[in-house]
């Protein structure tokens, strides 16, 4: 039978892990958009303008909070997995968000950069420009995942070449980071034939 005290002892293990588990749980990192939920369809003001695509091509408002503690800086990225690449296709790459930055108003990812938080700058995307480069997956195609992720990083910022791409600044986010929050949007276009009907 269990002494008192080890059964104190017990009791107070207890309460310590679910007073941890519950600060976890408060401090989870976590991304919103007051514009789609996780796993919802993306609107389509968010599709491409160009490649046969018709939309606004605005980037999402979005929201984080929860990062971990010594976050210095953050990154957004958007990708999607399922583009007929071969290696998927980045649609938005930000760095160099200062860490008192905690949203990214909508449209934030308009060419030039004027939208940014100060300090913050956007890197080459597979459309080739240094912007927000809306969904467009092919006519007919499943509706493609479009992955939009803030990354907590450990450096202030990171020093990357004016000509870099999506895959390399990936790189570099990824050998800084201090943890991560994504939030999956999907996105399809009918068939052309299935559009004339």
């Amino acid at each position: 039978m269990p002494s008192p005290l080890s059964r104190a002892l017990r009791a107070l293990s207890t309460v310590a892990t679910l007073g941890l588990a519950l600060a976890a749980q408060a401090q989870a990192f976590t991304l919103t958009s007051p514009d789609f939920a996780e796993g919802s369809s993306l609107p389509p003001r968010f599709e491409f303008k160009g490649f046969g695509c018709a939309g606004d091509n605005q980037s999402p408002a979005l929201r984080w909070s929860g990062a971990p503690a010594g976050t210095q800086s953050y990154a957004v990225t958007v990708y999607d997995p399922d583009a007929p690449t071969g290696s998927g296709w980045w649609h938005w790459s930000v760095v160099n968000i200062p860490a008192s930055v905690t949203a990214l108003r909508a449209d934030t990812g308009a060419a030039g950069g004027a939208q940014l938080p100060a300090g913050a700058s956007h890197v080459r995307i597979d459309y080739g420009v240094a912007a927000w480069g809306g969904a467009c997956p092919p006519e007919g195609d499943a509706p493609h995942r479009y992955i939009f992720t803030v990354h907590a990083l450990k450096v202030p910022r990171l020093d990357l070449p004016a000509d870099a791409t999506a895959a390399l600044a990936g790189y570099m986010i990824n050998a800084h980071s201090l943890g991560k929050a994504t939030l999956t949007a999907r996105y399809g276009r009918p068939a052309a034939q299935a559009k004339q009907q």
